[in-house]
C-alpha cells in the first residue's frame, strides 16, 4: 500500500504561537491532515478535511462561530478532490473514506465522493444525531453528510491493537487498516491504524492537537490548543486517559508505531517531506 499525506484544510485562529507554538505572525497555521491509501481494493481516503460545498458556500454549511474562532481560510487547492485529481485520480477511485469522526472539519469532503462507503464508529454517528447544545451544533454539521448513502457503522471488538481496543476487518477494506476507539474529544472518535511496509501509521484525529503532547519526559500543549480541546471535549477523563496511553505507546513502539494528529502542521510537514523524499528516490 502506498500512503499519500494531504492537507485537507487551512485555519489561521488568531493567536499565533500561542496556538501552533512557531508562528511568529498574529495568526496561527494549523491544518487538516489526511491520508490517501492506495491499496488493492481502490483508494481509501482517511478524514476528507472540508469539501467543495464548503468552499463554495461555508455559510449555508458551517457554523459561523466555527468559521470566525478558526479563520477558516475556504480555497478548493485544500480540498481532498482536488488534490485526488491533481495525483492522478477521480471521485470515482475514492471507495472507502474512514472518519476518526464527525466534526465539521473532518468529513465536509463526504460528498465528494459519492460512490465511496463511509466507515464511522456507532458512537460517533449517534452522538451526530443528538446534536444537543451550542458545541454539537456546531461541530456536527448534517449538512456536510445528508446525501450520503453507503454507511458502515462499527462498535469495538475483536483481537486488541497493542493493548487498545481495535475495530478489524471493516467492510470491503483491506486487513491491514483499523479503527481504534479513542473517545474523548467525541463520544465515538476514533483512530485510524494502517499497516505499511516500514511499519504502523496511527491517525489519532484529534485525541491531541499538538505534537509536544507525546513527549516522554515532559508533555506540553500551547495555551491556544489546550483551551480548545478543553471546550470541544465531551468527556475529559477519557480524553486525558487516552492521550496517556497514546504518549505510553509512542515511547514503547516507537520504533514500529508513527503517531500524528490531524492539526499539527509541523508533523504534517514532517511526512509530507518524508513521502515526497521517498518517491523521488524510487524516480531516481
Amino acid at each position: 500500500m502506498h500512503v499519500h499525506h494531504l492537507n485537507c484544510g487551512c485555519m489561521c485562529p488568531v493567536g499565533g504561537r500561542l496556538f501552533d507554538g512557531f508562528s511568529r505572525t498574529l495568526t496561527a497555521h494549523l491544518v487538516c491532515h489526511c491520508l490517501l491509501v492506495e491499496t488493492d481494493r481502490g483508494l481509501v481516503l482517511v478524514d476528507t478535511g472540508f469539501g467543495l460545498r464548503d468552499v463554495r458556500s461555508p455559510y449555508s454549511r458551517l457554523s459561523p462561530f466555527f468559521i470566525y474562532f478558526n479563520n477558516i481560510q475556504f480555497d478548493r487547492k485544500y480540498t481532498a478532490i482536488a488534490q485526488i485529481e491533481e495525483l492522478g485520480f477521480s471521485a470515482r477511485d475514492v471507495r472507502h473514506i474512514v472518519l476518526t469522526h464527525l466534526d465539521f472539519d473532518h468529513a465536509g469532503g463526504l460528498e465528494d465522493f459519492p460512490e465511496a462507503t463511509i466507515h464511522v464508529m456507532q458512537n460517533e454517528v449517534e452522538a451526530a444525531r443528538d446534536r444537543h447544545g451550542f458545541i454539537a451544533s456546531g461541530r456536527y454539521r448534517p449538512q456536510q453528510w445528508d446525501e450520503v448513502q453507503n454507511w458502515q457503522h462499527y462498535t469495538a471488538g475483536g483481537e486488541p491493537w497493542f493493548g487498545f481496543e481495535a475495530v478489524r476487518d471493516l467492510k470491503g477494506l483491506p486487513p491491514e487498516i483499523l479503527l481504534i476507539p479513542l473517545a474523548g474529544h467525541t463520544r465515538g472518535h476514533a483512530g485510524i491504524a494502517i499497516a505499511t511496509s516500514e511499519g504502523w501509521l496511527l491517525h489519532a484525529g484529534d485525541a491531541y492537537f499538538y505534537r509536544h503532547e507525546m513527549d516522554a519526559a515532559q508533555p506540553t500543549c500551547t495555551p491556544g490548543l489546550r483551551a480548545y480541546q478543553w471546550m470541544m471535549e465531551v468527556d475529559r477523563q477519557a480524553r486525558l486517559f487516552n492521550q496517556a496511553r497514546l504518549r505510553q505507546l509512542a515511547i514503547d513502539r516507537r520504533e514500529d508505531v508513527r503517531l500524528f494528529c490531524s492539526h499539527d502542521a509541523v508533523e504534517f510537514k514532517a511526512f509530507d517531506r518524508e513521502n515526497s523524499q521517498r518517491q523521488a528516490s524510487q524516480l531516481s
